[in-house]
């Protein structure tokens, strides 16, 4: 009966940024727990490898090559996924790009490159998704739960990567926001804040013996998160065992922002 909880057969799921990394991880969570799995990713050889991965859990995986950084291209990419799927049931905004380097030498082009992907594009994947979640629940069939992936950056200071910073405290109080405001649908929404992971964008820093030392080593489980580490907080934030679990922030990172 415990485990019926985390049962998710006949449930649909968008993953963006579902191709590689955090991403990855979660979609391989929600595919073994008997989810419909739809991925969004830019790269369509990465999209192919993870579409093959994930079928090996034996359900309907669908890859669409999305720019989320284009508006349109977010809402034509949900209306498709749609109307291929049929309904969505749990939505992650979860695609997003750093941007670090010392502050006073910041462009206006990084940030707004920076805050595109990370917030603007959070805001048009949550909106196409809340449009989908509210008509069905007024049709008679509430329900649904929203995820964003955050950062710690967005509680912790975050020297030579405030974009990244910024981008991650906003969509924190735009997930309350909509929390909120949806709840009466039945529709939950959190954020997910992962600390140092093993990612395409965290790659550079992995290799630095330095950083492994003094960041990684003050991180109390003492290594690097992986993207595994998420495919269990995605099942749950899909599943029914967090119905009544909406507004929250996260945190997964191995201590690491208490110590």
């Amino acid at each position: 009966m415990v485990f019926k909880l985390f049962d998710l057969s006949g449930r649909v799921a968008l993953v963006t940024g579902g191709n590689s990394g955090i991403g990855l991880g979660m979609a391989h969570g929600l595919a073994e727990a008997g989810a419909k799995v739809v991925i969004w990713g830019r790269t369509a050889d990465r999209n192919a490898a993870a579409v093959e991965a994930l079928k090996a859990h034996g359900g309907d995986v669908l890859a669409q090559a999305i720019d989320v950084s284009e508006e349109q291209a977010v809402v034509d990419g949900f209306a498709e996924a749609l109307q291929k799927m049929g309904r969505f049931d749990f939505v992650v905004a979860n695609a997003g790009v750093g941007g670090g380097g010392p502050f006073t030498g910041m462009t206006t082009e990084r940030w707004r490159r920076v805050t595109t992907v990370n917030l603007d594009a959070v805001f048009w994947t949550l909106r196409e998704a809340c449009k989908h979640m509210v008509a069905r629940a007024e049709a008679g069939d509430p329900g649904g739960s929203l995820a964003v992936t955050g950062s710690t950056s967005a509680i912790d200071g975050a020297p030579a990567n405030q974009a990244y910073a910024a981008s991650k405290a906003a969509v924190e109080s735009m997930v309350r926001g909509v929390a909120v405001e949806f709840a009466r649908y039945g529709i939950r929404a959190n954020t997910i804040l992962p600390g140092w992971i093993r990612s395409e964008m965290t790659k550079p820093l992995q290799a630095w013996d330095k950083f492994n030392e003094k960041a990684i080593g003050r991180v109390p489980m003492r290594r690097w998160g992986e993207p595994e580490d998420f495919a269990a907080i995605a099942v749950y934030l899909a599943s029914e065992a967090s119905r009544f679990h909406t507004g929250d922030s996260i945190v997964i990172d191995g201590g690491y922002t208490i110590f």
